[in-house]
């Protein structure tokens, strides 16, 4: 038997498609993917996550932390583009990421490095969720 879906799509996604009908168009899960490249991954020192930002300094990012949400936007400048480009790929999008982390991770000690195009953020695990060994005595 052939596919009976399109591609990217299951049943389930296509029965609630005709049965929430509305007048806005029907977008596919996979569709809502970020379009920036972020890794997010966890380490035994702790939480990591590389975000790139090619082109950009340490000053054109702004980093902030309030309670267990961290943010990182860089806000593009359309006034700086005094330069007349004969071509033009490497593209500085405006981003907004926030993403509430774990309590496990201590927000307070987040280390922030700009090296090759990559912004690199690491927060250590918070003492509490460190594994502590216990004697039996």
């Amino acid at each position: 038997m052939g596919n009976l879906t399109p591609f990217g799509t299951s049943p389930f996604d296509v029965l609630f498609k005709d049965y929430f009908k509305t007048d806005v168009d029907y977008q596919f899960a996979d569709a809502s993917k970020l379009n920036h490249p972020v890794d997010i991954y966890e380490a035994e020192e702790g939480l990591n996550i590389d975000i790139a930002c090619v082109g950009l300094t340490n000053k054109d990012i702004e980093l902030t932390i309030e309670g267990d949400v961290l943010r990182v936007e860089y806000k593009k400048d359309s006034s700086s583009n005094e330069n007349e480009y004969i071509q033009r790929n490497i593209a500085k999008r405006a981003f907004n990421f926030g993403w509430r982390i774990s309590r496990r991770f201590d927000l307070g000690q987040l280390k922030a490095k700009l090296e090759n195009g990559l912004l690199h953020l690491s927060a250590p695990l918070a003492e509490e969720a460190k594994p502590k060994t216990i004697t039996i005595t």
